[in-house]
């Protein structure tokens, strides 16, 4: 190909990935698409509110810190500190906050283009950066206001630093921002030390690579093989990095002992912890169930991904003397800091035997890379494996077409049921003066952040002896509304049976999932007298004199 005809392939290419790189940010206040088999993820129901519910309330009510209530920011406060700063410009909005996801979702292209483009053709770069911007799974969550862009980011950061270490002339310095970096991953989300393998990968085998160029003559059974493993400056480095996030995450532990707030960190790790199968083997169940979640992402992509991870390690155990690419490849800082920045994060959803769609919008980066990088490897390997390596390129471009019409699709058809839904309930409410302005729901921290509706959460709520249950959390705050999706959870109602009768007074039509697509809003009556229901075996999780209710019991 021609100088100059490359020069405008290139060109082209380059204002194809930006131009769908922009639909991302565009009608940001638009659902979640609906109808995606993604209709499961309880994200757009909640997570958007919950994470940044420090930096709504701080704006919205003048304080941040709901007592008995979620509270998630003493454990990752890095998103909500960055949403408090933003609201100040921008004003309590989803819009704003989601335009920072679609933030971090840009620096990820361009922090992706700078991990690959020193390590090979800038086709390999551009190939991982297609795959990012025309998938139609990271369109769905990149515009989410929710913390996986971001715990994205700082990783490719750290490891942009972390395989330049050995040519920088202050690499002690960058390795202590690696460690900030770290903790500021570990502020942004607690799983982010199932991604410390990938982190420490990169360091000593950075190290290793430049020492094999100094060794390169040596035989395979040379000992300074091993010894290029334990580089020196390698195991500094690392040191400074562990030291650095020792000290920097420690202090902000000592910060929220300090304060108060232990408490609410544990909560979070609380929650997280979800029932694991009585069969010994429950690990396997568990690996398969979040392995087979990859499928999330795409049903070409991730076969090709798992297929060009194979071929590698088939082609460096057994076709080392003849061709030696798939050893290159595997022992490449980036390709090898990929396989377990994705590896690790599966690892965690084994460990929690919960997976869920969101969570694999980091794993569907380094995914991305794995093929773009082996895809590379192969064509410019010799013989069938270049044969192999261009259809793997064919099968990539044609998930990239597919890819690009669905998220087109969903770009071009943008539907608001969410937004109105809430702007509605809101409205009702003010039009509907009873009691305190105070909405309690599952989903009312997101609500907050549409409709500015002060809120809390039924569900969730830091147990202490001043708040032991959900019955004295609204006795406490004596909220006026109660809102719930389709039907009544039993649990939930006796709860609120203790204090209040329930009177169902409008619904509003949300979202896609059959289950949850019906936002239903109930006054809440305070009983007269200050009268308390006691608890008596299920006497309270029925419908009670006073209610009225319309929609399900389960």
């Amino acid at each position: 190909m021609a100088i100059a005809s490359k020069r405008w392939f290139y060109a082209v290419w380059v204002v194809g990935i930006g131009a769908f790189a922009v639909l991302h940010a565009l009608n940001l206040t638009a659902d979640f698409p609906n109808h995606t088999p993604l209709h499961i993820d309880w994200a757009k129901y909640t997570d958007e509110g919950w994470y940044g519910n420090a930096a709504i309330r701080a704006h919205l009510f003048g304080r941040w810190y709901f007592p008995g209530d979620f509270n998630p920011a003493p454990a990752v406060p890095v998103w909500p500190f960055l949403e408090w700063i933003l609201f100040f410009f921008t004003g309590v909005s989803i819009a704003a906050a989601r335009a920072l996801a679609v933030a971090f979702f840009f620096a990820n292209l361009v922090l992706t283009y700078t991990l690959l483009r020193p390590r090979g053709p800038r086709w390999m770069a551009l190939l991982a950066l297609s795959l990012m911007v025309t998938s139609s799974f990271l369109y769905c969550f990149s515009r989410l206001a929710i913390l996986e862009p971001m715990l994205t980011a700082f990783l490719l950061t750290a490891l942009n630093l972390a395989v330049r270490l050995p040519r920088m002339k202050r690499p002690m310095v960058a390795s202590a921002i690696v460690g900030v970096l770290f903790t500021l991953m570990m502020l942004t989300k607690t799983t982010a030390i199932f991604l410390l393998p990938a982190i420490g990968w990169a360091f000593f085998a950075a190290f290793r690579a430049t020492g094999d160029e100094r060794i390169s003559s040596a035989s395979d059974q040379d000992p300074s093989r091993l010894h290029a493993w334990f580089d020196p400056r390698a195991i500094r480095c690392a040191a400074v990095a562990l030291a650095t996030f020792a000290v920097t995450f420690g202090a902000w532990m000592a910060l929220v002992v300090t304060l108060g707030y232990f408490a609410d960190y544990k909560y979070l790790l609380f929650i997280n912890k979800y029932i694991k199968p009585t069969e010994f083997y429950w690990p396997l169940l568990s690996f398969w169930w979040s392995l087979r979640g990859l499928i999330w992402v795409d049903q070409i992509l991730i076969p090709l991904c798992e297929v060009l991870i194979g071929a590698a390690l088939v082609a460096a155990v057994f076709l080392r003397k003849q061709n030696g690419w798939g050893k290159r490849l595997l022992l490449d800082p980036i390709f090898g800091a990929s396989i377990l920045a994705a590896g690790g994060y599966i690892l965690f959803m084994t460990y929690q035997n919960h997976p869920q769609p969101r969570y694999f919008a980091l794993v569907a980066v380094f995914c991305f890379v794995i093929i773009a990088m082996a895809t590379e490897a192969m064509v410019s390997a010799a013989g069938i494996m270049r044969l192999l390596g261009w259809g793997a390129v064919a099968v990539t471009a044609m998930a990239i077409v597919l890819n690009g019409l669905q998220t087109a699709s969903y770009a071009a058809h943008p539907e608001y049921t969410f937004v109105n839904a809430a702007l509605q309930l809101t409205a009702y409410i003010d039009q509907h003066p009873n009691g305190n302005r105070i909405l309690v729901s599952i989903s009312g921290d997101e609500i907050s952040l549409v409709s500015h509706v002060e809120a809390l959460c039924d569900d969730f709520g830091t147990l202490s002896p001043a708040f032991p249950d959900l019955p004295t959390k609204m006795a406490v705050y004596k909220p006026g509304w109660w809102a719930t999706w389709n039907d009544i959870d039993l649990g939930t109602l006796e709860d609120i049976h203790t204090h209040y009768s329930l009177e169902q007074v409008a619904a509003f039509k949300a979202f896609d999932d059959p289950e949850r697509n019906t936002l239903v809003l109930f006054k809440l009556h305070p009983l007269p007298g200050g009268q308390v229901r006691l608890i008596e075996g299920t006497n309270l999780q029925q419908q009670l004199p006073g209610d009225k209710i319309d929609i399900p019991l389960q």
